[in-house]
């Protein structure tokens, strides 16, 4: 039996199954929010052409209106100054959209403390425990913040000092940059940098240091919990914009039970 037959018949009998990662897109969805010097991106709506009516009887469709980093959304390496000569989101090699990930869970610390920052030292530990991270694979970081993702409010979760999410200190997102085999972050909040990034040297040092070492961002994930620290396949299928910075994509994990 091929490959692809034997995945396949995983498939149909259960022994691997699809977790998606990816948050519903509608009026509602949590939007990332810029001091009000710069420019915004839009929720997503949907226009109607027409439903089953005079304007188009056999049918129905709709135009939609969003920005390109709205909800579950893919950061390509020209989304950021420092990697504004590498790929736009249609360039992405194919074989990078299917790659492994490594999930590590710090959920329980993140309850405590909304400003947590992952740590170099928190990697090699959960190294220490799992082994190295894939190869050209996804590093995600599994919070629980999904859980917010109903009330954009509690989501971005700001007051008057700022947005108070969790993310990575400026070491660990450099070495993961500059040294960790993986392509790419992944994340549950609204964008790859901690709510505080604004404020780090160098500021927003994952999409800084990452995207400008030719890396790749995911963001706004959903149903973290339902993967392993090791062995699942992640899919991602962005929208190939030409000289896009970025898309919605559907974002799914291949796990084996």
């Amino acid at each position: 039996m091929s490959l692809l037959a034997q995945l396949t018949a995983a498939l149909a009998g259960g022994s691997v199954r699809i977790v998606d990662l990816t948050a519903p897109l509608h009026s509602d969805t949590p939007i990332l929010q810029l001091p009000e010097i710069f420019g915004q991106t839009a929720r997503f709506q949907l226009e109607e052409i027409s439903r089953y009516d005079d304007r188009g009887p056999a049918w129905y469709w709709n135009n939609f209106h969003t920005g390109e980093h709205t909800g579950t959304h893919f950061d390509a390496p020209n989304h950021w100054v420092t990697g504004q000569d590498q790929h736009d989101v249609a360039s992405v090699p194919l074989e990078r959209l299917i790659r492994p990930a490594a999930v590590i869970d710090v959920t329980d610390r993140v309850a405590d403390d909304h400003d947590f920052l992952l740590t170099k030292a928190d990697v090699e530990a959960w190294q220490d425990e799992h082994g190295p991270l894939p190869e050209g694979g996804w590093l995600i970081l599994r919070t629980g913040w999904s859980s917010r993702n109903h009330d954009q409010a509690e989501f971005l979760n700001a007051d008057e000092f700022g947005p108070h999410t969790p993310g990575i200190d400026v070491e660990c997102a450099r070495w993961l940059a500059e040294e960790a085999p993986i392509i790419g972050l992944g994340v549950e909040t609204v964008g790859t940098d901690a709510g505080a990034a604004g404020g780090f040297d160098p500021m927003y040092p994952c999409h800084t240091l990452l995207l400008g070492a030719g890396k790749y961002g995911l963001a706004q994930l959903q149903n973290v919990d339902q993967l392993p620290a090791t062995g699942a396949l992640v899919i991602t299928s962005p929208l190939p914009i030409v000289t896009g910075s970025g898309s919605p994509p559907r974002v799914l994990a291949l796990v084996e039970d």
